[in-house]
C-alpha cells in the first residue's frame, strides 16, 4: 500500500440529483494535471501501482484487472529471468520509467511511485572510474572498477522541469477547468459558459445543485481505475460509491483501428504465429510464438497511455481516457500549457532511452540521450537530458549501445487467449488496442475464424 501523503484537493462538483450524475467538476490547475498524469504513466506502471494499491486490501471486492495487462504484467513477474536478456531487463519492463519523471516529481501529487528507479555511481570521487554506462542500473548493487560498490545517488538535473512563477508542471497555474463525468476537460472562462457546458457535451442544468468534494489520495487512485473500467467515472466516484466494475461491462472491444499514419501499415514486419483454435467456439486455446512475439507483447508494458492514445488516433475504447486525450487537442490551447513542445510531448510521447526494443514493431521513439555530468572543482555530479556548456566538466552519454531485445534466444512461447505468459501473435495495432479491455485479447485482436491448426503470417507497422 502506498504512503498517503495528505494531499487534497477540493472540487467543485454541480450535480443532477433527480437523474443520480455528476455533470461536470470545477478543479483548479493542480488537480488538471494531476489529471493529465494519468496519460504520462506507461502500462506497465499502470499495473503496478493498481496492483500495489488494491492488491493488499482485504476488503476489496474484486481483484483490478486492466483487460489483459494485469495478466501479461503477472505473467512477466513469474517467468524465468533466464529467458530474459537480463534481469535488468524484467526489472525494467516490470517497473517502466516515464519520460515524464522529472515533470511528475513536481506535480502537487504523484502516483507514479516514482522511487523505483534510481542513478548510482562510485562512492570515492577521486575514483577515475566513478562513473560508466553500467551505473544507469536500478539498484545499488553494481560493483565500480576500482572494487567499491556503486551506490551515491546521482540526481537528475530538474531544471528544465522546474515551476517558475504563473507557470506549472504542464499547466499556467491561473487556469481552472471543468471536467465532465466522461473526462472531457475544457478551461474554465467566463466568455462563452454555455458553449463551454456544450462542449462538454451538457445541454440541461436544470436542478442542478453545487456541492464541494474533496479528493485525497485514495479518491485519485479510485479515479485512475474508473477512468479505465467507466464511462462515468465522476458519477461513480462521488455518487455510486460501492459500485463494483464487472469485467469492463461498460467498454467493450471494438475492431478496427484509427492509426494515424496508415501508410505506414505497408512498411511491414511479418511474424510467425501458431494457433490453436477450439472449433466449436472459435475460442483460440492457446498459441505459439518466437522471442520477436513475446518482445512485442512485452512491450505493451513500456507505452504510455497516451503513447497508445497517439497509435490509435485517440480511439483506444477506453472511452473517458479517449476523452481526456481528445480535449487536449480540441479545447485547450497551447496558451494555456506551459510551452506547446510539452503540449506535443504529452499528445505523442517518446519512450526513455533504452525502452524501444531492437525488434520492436511498433512506430515508437525514444526521447533524448542522458548525459552524466562532474564538475571536479565543485565536486557535484548530475544527469541531464541536455548536453550542458562548455565550462569544464566532465560528460559522458548514459546510454551509448543500440536498442536491443528484451528477451533472449530462439524458443517458441506458449501463450494462452487472456496474454498470461507462456506466450503469443497478432496486428500489433489490434492485439494492444484489444489488450486494453477485453480478458480474451488474441481472440478479439486477430479476429479468430473457425480454424483448428493454422499457420498465421501477420503484417505489422515498423
Amino acid at each position: 500500500m502506498f504512503l498517503d501523503n495528505g494531499v487534497e484537493f477540493s472540487l467543485k462538483v454541480l450535480i443532477n440529483k433527480e437523474k443520480n450524475k455528476v455533470l461536470f467538476a470545477e478543479v483548479d490547475s493542480d488537480f488538471a494535471e494531476v489529471l493529465l498524469s494519468f496519460l504520462t504513466l506507461p502500462l506497465g506502471t499502470i499495473a503496478r501501482v493498481l496492483k500495489k494499491h488494491y492488491g493488499d486490501n482485504k476488503d476489496a471486492t474484486t481483484p483490478v484487472n486492466i483487460g489483459s495487462l494485469t495478466t501479461l504484467y503477472d505473467g512477466l513477474s513469474n517467468l524465468d529471468s533466464i529467458n530474459l536478456r537480463s534481469q535488468f531487463h524484467k526489472h525494467m519492463l516490470l517497473n517502466p520509467v516515464s519520460s515524464f519523471e522529472g515533470e511528475c516529481r513536481k506535480l502537487k501529487l504523484d502516483i507514479s511511485d516514482p522511487l523505483t528507479f534510481k542513478y548510482f555511481s562510485c562512492p570515492d570521487w577521486n575514483c577515475t572510474h566513478r562513473w560508466s554506462k553500467v551505473a544507469m542500473r536500478r539498484d545499488a548493487t553494481v560493483t565500480c572498477l576500482c572494487g567499491k560498490t556503486k551506490n551515491k545517488s546521482v540526481c537528475l538535473d530538474e531544471s528544465e522541469t522546474a515551476v517558475h512563477g504563473s507557470a506549472g508542471v504542464f499547466m499556467i497555474k491561473t487556469t481552472s477547468f471543468l471536467i465532465s463525468d466522461d473526462l472531457r476537460m475544457v478551461p474554465n472562462v467566463a466568455v462563452g459558459f454555455v458553449q463551454t457546458l456544450r462542449n462538454l457535451g451538457i445541454t440541461d442544468t436544470k436542478g442542478a445543485e453545487l456541492r464541494n468534494v474533496t479528493f485525497g489520495f485514495n479518491e485519485v487512485m479510485d479515479l485512475l481505475k474508473a477512468s479505465l473500467m467507466s464511462r462515468t467515472p465522476l458519477t461513480d466516484l462521488i455518487l455510486n460509491k460501492t459500485k463494483v466494475y464487472d469485467d469492463f461491462a461498460s467498454l467493450k472491444y471494438e475492431a478496427g483501428i484509427s492509426f494515424q499514419k496508415k501508410e505506414k501499415l505497408e512498411a511491414t514486419k511479418k511474424m510467425n504465429l501458431r494457433l490453436v483454435v477450439k472449433k466449436s467456439s472459435n475460442k483460440l486455446l492457446f498459441a505459439q510464438g518466437d522471442d520477436d512475439f513475446v518482445d512485442f507483447l512485452f512491450s505493451f508494458l513500456t507505452i504510455p497511455l497516451g503513447g497508445v492514445e497517439c497509435l490509435m488516433g485517440g480511439n483506444t475504447c477506453l472511452n473517458s481516457i479517449d476523452n481526456l486525450y481528445k480535449s487536449i487537442a480540441d479545447f485547450i490551447d497551447d496558451k494555456y500549457w506551459v510551452s506547446p513542445r510539452l503540449k506535443n510531448r504529452v499528445m505523442k510521447p517518446n519512450l526513455p532511452k533504452g525502452y524501444v526494443s531492437g525488434g520492436t514493431i511498433l512506430p515508437l521513439s525514444e526521447q533524448a540521450t542522458l548525459y552524466y555530468h562532474r564538475d571536479m572543482n565543485q565536486r557535484k555530479e548530475w544527469l541531464s537530458y541536455s548536453i550542458g556548456k562548455d565550462s569544464g566538466w566532465f560528460r559522458e552519454m548514459v546510454f551509448s549501445r543500440g536498442q536491443e531485445n528484451f528477451v533472449k534466444g530462439t524458443k517458441m512461447y506458449m501463450v494462452t487467449d487472456d496474454l498470461t505468459v507462456h506466450v503469443g501473435l497478432q496486428e500489433a495495432l489490434s492485439i494492444l488496442k484489444a489488450s486494453l479491455t477485453s480478458t480474451s485479447a488474441l481472440t478479439d485482436g486477430l479476429k479468430i475464424n473457425s480454424m483448428a491448426l493454422i499457420l498465421i503470417h501477420v503484417s505489422v507497422s515498423q
